[in-house]
């Protein structure tokens, strides 16, 4: 009776925090909207005012965003493959991993925003759709979204759950109340028993706890020939290509001194640019030209020419097919605090990875591809070039290097099997 009285109060301070919130969120939408316009659009589904009424599905899975759609994509296409009768909802928050939800399976799925994790809204998404089974991926612990699941007897999955520490202590602000809404989740699929300790830590029962390895390692391998040669094709000639991927604002300026010092020594060498947000193509673009740069983009000049010097990638779902077109790549979000971006991608294309030291969000595989030699670490411009010029001229060393990768992406596959082992009990009958 305490507990049920204490859990009330919680929900209770928390929802009228995030009610006293609601303009904030609307002038974060506007905000956003003048760096990426789809941010204009769809606000009805931010606060789950569907109109028309969407379609219900049994099975919602949430993917917040490119990344989470990507590692969902095996366990979403082999569902679909097994039971072709159960209609499945995807969720996300950003328009990128909406774009991606699309491309990848059109209206084979539904797909909306996920709503602000406000009571009503909540209650409104979970009426309008009233699905039978609950797929989140990763990382999202929203409470009421995580109560209404209960209350509605939906059997919720964290799947490829990862935490890190720096979440765990950012969670501490709401520990009671993430606490007991974890105790409502049938399951934590974690990707290493670090993420499996860090959800126990924050409240969920061990035995729901189980370490099914990242879906990231089962992504089928990328089909890149044709990209590939069409590029070469473009090109006309054998330059050093790199790219550097998943780049935020503060890494943008290392980036353009690497590429100035790399150039002393490589005066012929491309750089292939793709920032993390697409606000920032036109910025990179335009910063590239002020340093002297001769720059193209995919959107306007498709290939890089044979007198291009950056090459802006300023479309979405084609990164995979650039990594496979450079011999080296360096992966962003890690030269300042964000916590790094996939790895396993470039080493899915045979492409030498170089990171940052600021990968809190990908430890574990961060610690594997180094202990694997399959990856090389840097701390900033200068190393940046120096790493780059050394695996420009040292073939064998790249070489090596995508075959310790190679070998480090087959030992990890398995995570899709296990998962979907624990998931089939509870999925919804044929109807």
């Amino acid at each position: 009776m305490r507990a049920d009285f204490i859990e009330r109060a919680l929900r209770g301070l928390y929802s009228a925090t995030l009610y006293l919130l609601v303009p904030i969120t609307l002038y974060h939408l506007i905000w956003r909207g003048f760096r990426q316009r789809a941010y204009f659009q769809r606000w009805d589904e931010r606060y789950a005012n569907y109109s028309p009424a969407g379609v219900a599905a049994p099975v919602w899975l949430h993917a917040v965003s490119v990344g989470e759609v990507n590692a969902a994509a095996p366990l979403v296409n082999r569902l679909r493959m097994q039971r072709p009768d159960l209609r499945v909802v995807v969720t996300t928050i950003t328009p990128t991993g909406s774009e991606r939800v699309l491309a990848l399976w059109g209206d084979a799925v539904t797909h909306v925003y996920l709503p602000y994790d406000l009571p009503g809204a909540v209650a409104r998404f979970l009426d309008q759709f009233r699905p039978a089974l609950a797929l989140i991926v990763e990382t999202e612990l929203w409470p009421n979204l995580l109560f209404g699941c209960r209350d509605r007897g939906i059997p919720t999955h964290i799947l490829n759950a990862r935490l890190s520490a720096r979440s765990l202590r950012g969670y501490r602000v709401l520990a009671p109340l993430i606490r007991r809404a974890l105790a409502s989740v049938r399951l934590v699929a974690a990707q290493s028993q670090d993420d499996a300790r860090r959800f126990e830590r924050l409240g969920a029962a061990p035995e729901r706890v189980k370490v099914t390895g990242n879906l990231k390692f089962d992504i089928p391998p990328p089909q890149t020939a044709g990209f590939v040669q069409a590029f070469r094709g473009a090109l006309g000639q054998d330059r050093p290509v790199w790219i550097a991927a998943s780049t935020h604002e503060d890494e943008e300026a290392p980036v353009l001194e690497a590429h100035r010092l790399l150039r002393v020594a490589h005066p012929g060498v491309l750089l292939l640019w793709a920032p993390r947000h697409p606000e920032r193509f036109r910025a990179v673009a335009q910063r590239a030209r002020e340093a002297g740069l001769k720059v193209a983009s995919r959107s306007v000049e498709t290939w890089p020419q044979p007198d291009t010097d950056v090459f802006v990638i300023d479309t979405l779902g084609e990164l995979t097919s650039f990594y496979a077109c450079a011999r080296v790549a360096f992966v962003g979000g890690s030269l300042q605090s964000i916590g790094g971006h996939n790895l396993l991608e470039p080493a899915a294309t045979g492409t030498a990875i170089l990171s940052g030291p600021q990968l809190h969000n990908f430890v574990d595989i961060a610690r594997r591809l180094r202990e694997a030699q399959a990856m090389r670490v840097v701390d900033d411009a200068v190393t940046l070039a120096d790493a780059l010029g050394a695996l420009f001229g040292d073939e064998k060393a790249r070489t090596a290097m995508a075959a310790n990768a190679a070998r480090l992406l087959e030992e990890g596959r398995g995570a899709l099997d296990r998962t979907l082992d624990l998931i089939a009990p509870v999925l919804p009958e044929a109807g």
